[in-house]
């Protein structure tokens, strides 16, 4: 017995030496799938007719359903969409340009400074949104999946949204709807797919007829087995490397992870861009959306003071 207790010790101990040798050199890359859905119907002031919204929602796919890539070490991650091709016959990127101005770029996070950049390119010009990594309250569950070869654990949080989330953003007073179809229903596991405030936030000069909620239920899944406290966005906190996420619409979903990879990417925190603040930012993109729509939609729907 005492042989046994011993020879125990020792491997704990091996172990321990071993965390902390590899602790500076420890690397890792994820891939993420990301799907979004939306809800199309209150678009356009009601001035668009259902064709013009198929092709809209067709030209969004590409945006709503993406790849990206996390590279983490134990204090630090960056984020950031797969580089990939355009499609053959795609014809201009004028569409995807625009869309691009309204979601986000490459992410730096660092974990031991509450620190979070976000390269952002808006019509043209380039900008770098500083903010601290928002304090996410986990509550810890007990309940278990396998992801992959990942044992992993669910924990949920409620978070604000922020009033430009391109990504939340839905017909007017659907948030309600959605808030009584999920009291109707009988099946527990609605409240971990899509939850939101019953009380919104009207989007000013965006679109007619459209709202962000403030507040939405975020479910997520991490594993122990990689001791790292990130995921994927904002996302972090969590004792594990968080390999699936459902927040309002999207979902996020880790399909691939290789650890301490021979070629390793290059983790440094970025500094070209003019620096903001996520506020500031977003009062720059409602004066240029409000400028768009003096330009080139104001005429026949009133402008507004």
């Amino acid at each position: 017995m005492k042989t046994l207790v011993t020879k125990f010790s020792s491997a704990v101990l091996l172990l321990l030496l071993s965390f902390n040798l590899n602790a500076q050199d420890f690397q890792g890359q994820a891939i993420y799938q990301t799907k979004t859905s939306m809800d199309m119907s209150g678009w356009g002031g009601g001035q668009m007719s259902e064709q013009q919204k198929k092709q809209i929602a067709e030209r969004m796919k590409s945006m709503l359903e993406k790849t990206y890539v996390l590279n983490f070490n134990r204090s630090e991650s960056t984020y950031k969409e797969e580089d990939k091709l355009a499609a053959p016959g795609s014809g201009g990127s004028r569409w995807g340009g625009m869309m691009s101005s309204f979601t986000g770029g490459p992410q730096y996070k660092n974990i031991k400074e509450a620190l979070i950049l976000q390269e952002q390119e808006f019509f043209g010009k380039s900008f770098l949104v500083k903010d601290s990594l928002p304090k996410l309250e986990w509550k810890l569950g007990s309940e278990s999946k396998q992801i992959g070869q990942y044992t992993c654990f669910k924990a949920t949080t409620t978070k604000p949204v922020d009033e430009m989330d391109f990504m939340s953003m839905r017909r007017r007073g659907r948030g309600n709807d959605e808030k009584n179809e999920s009291e109707e229903s009988t099946d527990s596991t609605k409240t971990d797919s899509v939850a939101t405030d019953s009380t919104t936030t009207k989007s000013e000069n965006i679109f007619d007829g459209v709202e962000v909620p403030k507040f939405v239920v975020v479910t997520a899944w991490y594993t122990p087995q990689i001791p790292v406290s990130t995921g994927p966005g904002e996302y972090h906190g969590l004792p594990g490397l968080i390999l699936e996420v459902t927040a309002d619409k999207t979902v996020m979903l880790c399909t691939k992870i290789i650890m301490n990879p021979k070629d390793k990417a290059e983790i440094q925190m970025p500094d070209k861009g003019e620096i903001v603040t996520r506020d500031e930012y977003n009062k720059i993109m409602k004066d240029k959306i409000e400028e768009m729509r003096e330009m080139y939609g104001g005429r026949g729907r009133g402008r507004r003071n």
